[in-house]
């Protein structure tokens, strides 16, 4: 009488266990950094919505810009920035009038800055 037993055995076990940790310890390190990258998108992109809200209120207001705080529900001359992101916009007296910006992230230690020229820059 042959008895059929199916199943694995624990050397297979193992070796597949193995083999899904090595792909974690490849996968966890790309994720973080395209994580970053995602909140360094995020204040780029508010800071550019800020140009635009500035360059606007400048259109309406004989030139002259604006300063002030922006994040979570706080919104600046009707500018709300993203979820996470805190905005801080800075009007320069002129002649000529002129304004800078920056901005933060709580789930990262990066900054953002950016100027009425429009080059946005991230450290």
């Amino acid at each position: 009488m042959v008895k059929n037993k199916k199943g694995f055995t624990l050397i297979e076990l193992l070796i597949v266990v193995v083999i899904i940790g090595i792909l974690a310890a490849i996968a966890i390190p790309k994720f973080a950094n395209t994580k970053e990258k995602a909140y360094v998108a995020s204040m780029k992109a508010d800071l550019r919505n800020l140009a635009t809200y500035e360059e606007s209120y400048a259109a309406d207001s004989s030139g002259q810009y604006f300063s002030g705080s922006a994040s979570g529900t706080t919104s600046l001359q009707g500018f709300l920035p993203s979820q996470n992101v805190t905005v801080t916009a800075t009007a320069v007296a002129g002649p000529p009038a002129t304004w800078s910006a920056a901005a933060s992230h709580s789930l990262t230690t990066k900054t953002c800055s950016s100027s009425a020229g429009g080059q946005i820059t991230c450290t």
